[in-house]
C-alpha cells in the first residue's frame, strides 16, 4: 500500500473512533448538571421567546385597521399592490410561517412599512445605541446608590436617616415617570435653565434628565429590596457566629451579610435591566430622546407591523438573558445554590 493510502486509512480511522467516542462525549455532557441546566434554560428561553412572537404576531394582526390607513385616502388598487409588495395579502398562518422561517435563518425582521428605504434590524440598532447609553447609566446608577442606601437604612435600623430614607424611597416609588420627569423638567430646565429640556442637541448635559427620571424608581426599590433582605440576613446564625468568632464589623457587612443581601436584587436587577435598556417610552417621549422607544410608539400608532414585532421581540430576549444570567449570578454569590 502506497503512502497516500497509508494516510487514508489513518484519517479513516481516528473519524471512526470519534464517531464511536460521541455518545460517551455527549452522555458526558448530559451527566454534567451545570451543562445540563444551561441545555434546559436555553430550550426554555427559546420556547418563552416562540411564545411572546405568536402571541403578539396574531393579536397585532387582530386589531381591526391596517398600517395603509392614514389621513390621507389610498385608493383600493394602491392598497392591494402595498399589500402584495409586503406579502400581507397572503393568509396569515403562511405570513407567520414566513415569518418565523425569516427570523430562524438570517434574524430578519424585514423593512419597515412606514420609514420607507429602512429595514427594522437597522432602525432598532440606531435606537438601541441611545437607549442602551441611557439605561446602562441609570441601572448602573440604581444598583449602586440603591444598595448604599439600604445598607445604610439597613445597619442605623430606626434612626433619623432610616427614616429619612424610607421616606424618600416611599415618594420616589409612588410616583410614575411623567411626572417625576416633568418635575425634574420644570424645575431643572424651565425654572432655573440649568439644564437643556431635550436630548437632542444637549450634549452630555441633555442626558443628565433623562437618566435621572430613568433611575429613580428603580433606586428607591433596589434601596427597599436591599434594607429588607439585610435586616433578614443579620439576625442570621451565621452573623452572630462570625461576631463571637471577633471578626470585624466591616468583615461581617461586606463579606457575608451584603453578599447574601444581593440575591434578591439581582431577581429584581436582571428584568430592571432589560426594560431600561430597552427604552422607556413616556421618559423619552417627555426629552425627545432618540432611542427604540420613540420609534416603539410610532410603529404602535402607525401599525408598522414588522418593527412593533422586531421591538418586541428584542425585549423579550433581553429579559429571558437578564433572567438566565441572574440564575447563575446566584450561584457565584451563594455557594449553596445549585444549578439543576
Amino acid at each position: 500500500m502506497d503512502a497516500t493510502g497509508q494516510g487514508l486509512n489513518a484519517i479513516g480511522g481516528k473519524t471512526l473512533k470519534i464517531i464511536k467516542g460521541a455518545p460517551s462525549f455527549i452522555g458526558g455532557i448530559l451527566r454534567s448538571p451545570a451543562l445540563r441546566y444551561v441545555a434546559k434554560r436555553i430550550l426554555l428561553a427559546c420556547f418563552t421567546v416562540w411564545i411572546v412572537i405568536t402571541v403578539t404576531f396574531f393579536a397585532m394582526h387582530a386589531v381591526p385597521g391596517g398600517p395603509f390607513f392614514s389621513e390621507k385616502a389610498v385608493s383600493p388598487e394602491v392598497e392591494a399592490a402595498l399589500r402584495e409588495k409586503y406579502g400581507l395579502d397572503k393568509p396569515l398562518i403562511v405570513q407567520y410561517g414566513s415569518y418565523l422561517g425569516d427570523i430562524i435563518k438570517g434574524f430578519d425582521f424585514g423593512p419597515s412599512l412606514k420609514q420607507k428605504g429602512r429595514s427594522v434590524l437597522g432602525i432598532i440598532s440606531d435606537g438601541m445605541k441611545t437607549s442602551a447609553a441611557l439605561g446602562i447609566s441609570a441601572a448602573a446608577i440604581a444598583l449602586v446608590v440603591g444598595t448604599l442606601l439600604g445598607s445604610t437604612a439597613a445597619l442605623k435600623r430606626g434612626s433619623l436617616a432610616d427614616r429619612l430614607i424610607m421616606v424618600m424611597t416611599t415618594a420616589f416609588v409612588s410616583v410614575p415617570s411623567f411626572i417625576a420627569g416633568t418635575l425634574l423638567l420644570l424645575i431643572f430646565s424651565a425654572y432655573t435653565g440649568w439644564l437643556p429640556a431635550t436630548a437632542t442637541g444637549g450634549g452630555i448635559s441633555g442626558l443628565i434628565l433623562p437618566v435621572a427620571t430613568l433611575s429613580l424608581y428603580p433606586t428607591a426599590y433596589i434601596t427597599r429590596l436591599t434594607r429588607a433582605s439585610m435586616l433578614d440576613t443579620l439576625g442570621k446564625d451565621y452573623i452572630r457566629t462570625a461576631r463571637a468568632k471577633g471578626l470585624s464589623e466591616g468583615k461581617i457587612i461586606f463579606r457575608h451579610a451584603l453578599k447574601n443581601s444581593l440575591i434578591p436584587v439581582i431577581t429584581y436587577f436582571g428584568p430592571m435591566l432589560a426594560g431600561i435598556v430597552t427604552g422607556s417610552l413616556v421618559v423619552e417621549r417627555i426629552f425627545a430622546v432618540p432611542g427604540i422607544g420613540r420609534d416603539f410608539v410610532g410603529s404602535i400608532t402607525g401599525r408598522d407591523y414588522p418593527l412593533i414585532m422586531g421591538t418586541t421581540i428584542i425585549l423579550s430576549m433581553l429579559v429571558v438573558f437578564m433572567n438566565t444570567l441572574a440564575d447563575f449570578l446566584y450561584r457565584a454569590l451563594d455557594p449553596r445554590i445549585t444549578l439543576e
